[in-house]
């Protein structure tokens, strides 16, 4: 469990308790929102002034629509920064106040093989018509805050690189390189470039804060999260970027030291009906735990109330829950803030209702009650990492812990509307269980000397790896208030038990090997049994 401020993530999974009996629910302190949002009806309406005004201790920038508003209502409700200017701002924003996204850092310096969307080289551009775009670009912003580049002109993985020593674009003593040094060439010219524009402008004065959008260690990569192991993302330089290396491979180097802190762009991708799209909750944090654990840096994702448009033509904005839970959690897992980015284009004369955004503002409003637990010192408590909820697909929660109190969030991203959830919660020797209904997100404050509210030893959760087994089944048993047994037996489809054992889950993480028995190939059933609960885990059997 995660007992500091810096993400080490070293957690055992400690306390997820699935609603399959029924648990006893533990009201905290301030659980009850001061205000209860009613969402916008109209479309192209976001209604800032029925919410109470508030602030959050971070870096907050709205990127969103403004639909006529010339007040900056954003920056007294829970934003930090402007990037989407209105009215008379920029010019009335007082410098703290101001972020730019830099559009087209790589390609508004005209036809040049950097700016070709196919091509994306570092050889053959017009340093000197780079090198005046830039510092014209640096006269605009030296009373700005922050500026994020948006460049995103790079052959991300290794194939697309050695595939342009086919392309005649590249000149010859490029091409001519074996694949090792082409591979080794580009990276180290593509960091330069990227940092120069870093370095254009600091030479111009700019003092702003800078970040460049999605150039991080670890990448959005959606698809193959679970692929490796959370200690793999962690501490294998092979899952991090070269943008963000030094020439050994280390994180480091010249770009990657110029940014102020790191800009992940965990957009969903997937509607919530697709079965991938449940992930969502923890693809967000994935991408802000994985990334923390490589450096200090501060990380800000961006966040998006839409559906990724790659997959999705409409580009439909996401779920009321989503969004609520997008404005709280990563604050839990390690951000010191969002950029909350919209298509400049949108919503032209689209007619849509933005209750997505208010439901994001209302989960900063919610946060915002207890915002002094971010204040200051304080400690997170992160019992599973995002990685590993994505693969088991089980209810997520985190704490934050100063003083003697301890704020907890929690959401079932997978529950039924109407789903009850009990989800048991512990730090040390404290323990709860809380229930939630559906895919709500729980928001509540507990005093840490508060006793235990049950002694009575129980299974909070059971899980097995792999699922696709031979001869060994590993077994994980999270346990809650001393030892509980627990009776394990596999079943064939035709519901005969070919192997069992007696178990014991302990209070916090137990786990076990099973030397399993020659078995037929085929699917067979993991059941766990208490007296008071049955944990069912699908196992394929492949000889």
């Amino acid at each position: 469990m995660i007992l500091s401020t810096k993400n080490n993530f070293n957690g055992f999974l400690s306390g997820i308790l699935l609603a399959i009996f029924t648990g006893v629910t533990c009201l905290g302190q301030d659980c009850e929102p001061g205000y209860v949002l009613n969402p916008v009806s109209g479309n192209n309406s976001i209604e800032w002034d029925k919410f109470p005004e508030f602030s959050l201790p971070f870096k907050i920038i709205y990127s969103g629509p403004r639909f006529g508003d010339t007040q900056s209502r954003p920056l007294k409700h829970g934003f930090s920064h402007i990037a989407a200017f209105s009215g008379p701002e920029p010019g009335s924003l007082p410098r703290q106040n101001r972020a730019v996204l830099w559009y087209g850092v790589a390609t508004s310096s005209g036809q040049q093989p950097w700016a070709d969307n196919v091509l994306r080289s570092p050889w053959g551009n017009d340093t000197a018509v780079y090198r005046s775009y830039w510092d014209n670009f640096a006269n605009t912003v030296t009373d700005v805050d922050i500026v994020c580049l948006d460049i995103e002109r790079m052959q991300r993985e290794d194939r697309d690189i050695l595939a342009l020593k086919t392309n005649a674009a590249i000149p010859a003593n490029y091409r001519n390189l074996s694949d090792a040094d082409f591979l080794n060439t580009y990276k180290r010219d593509m960091r330069w470039w990227y940092t120069e524009a870093i370095n254009r402008l600091r030479a111009k004065g700019v003092t702003a804060s800078i970040t460049s959008y999605s150039d991080v260690p670890v990448r959005n990569t959606w698809l193959n999260i679970t692929a490796n192991s959370w200690q793999d993302w962690r501490t294998n330089p092979a899952r991090t970027h070269y943008l963000t290396q030094d020439d050994a491979g280390k994180i480091g180097g010249s770009f990657f030291n110029a940014l102020d802190f790191q800009s992940p762009s965990p957009y969903y991708y997937y509607g919530y009906d697709n079965p991938i799209g449940k992930d969502y909750l923890s693809y967000l944090l994935f991408n802000i735990e994985a990334n923390a654990a490589w450096s200090d840096k501060p990380v800000i994702p961006f966040i998006w109330m839409r559906i990724h448009d790659s997959y999705d033509p409409n580009t439909p904005l996401i779920a009321d829950f989503q969004a609520e839970a997008t404005a709280i959690f990563p604050f839990f897992s390690g951000a010191k803030g969002l950029w909350m980015w919209e298509n400049p284009f949108f919503p032209g004369d689209r007619q849509e209702n933005y209750g997505a955004y208010e439901h994001f503002i209302y989960g900063l409003y919610r946060l915002s009650e207890f915002k002094s637990m971010f204040e200051g010192a304080y400690q997170l408590v992160i019992p599973q990492s995002a990685r590993d909820h994505m693969e088991q697909q089980n209810p997520v929660w985190r704490g934050v812990v100063k003083g003697e109190e301890i704020l907890i969030a929690a959401q079932n991203p997978y529950a039924a509307d109407n789903q009850q959830t009990t989800i048991g919660v512990s730090y040390q020797g404290w323990s709860r269980t809380i229930t939630v209904t559906g895919k709500e997100v729980f928001l509540c404050k507990f005093d840490l000397n508060d006793s235990v509210n049950s002694s009575q030893p129980m299974l909070s959760d059971a899980y097995i790896f792999p699922h696709l087994a031979n001869r060994e089944l590993n077994v994980v048993l999270s346990g809650v208030n001393g030892v509980s047994d627990v009776d394990f037996s596999l079943t064939n489809t035709k519901g005969q038990v070919v192997f069992q054992k007696k178990l014991k889950a302990n209070a916090g993480e137990t786990r076990e090997t099973l030397a399993l028995p020659r078995l037929a190939a085929g699917m067979y059933f993991a059941r766990f049994e208490t007296f008071k609960q049955t944990i069912t885990r699908k196992v394929v059997v492949n000889q």
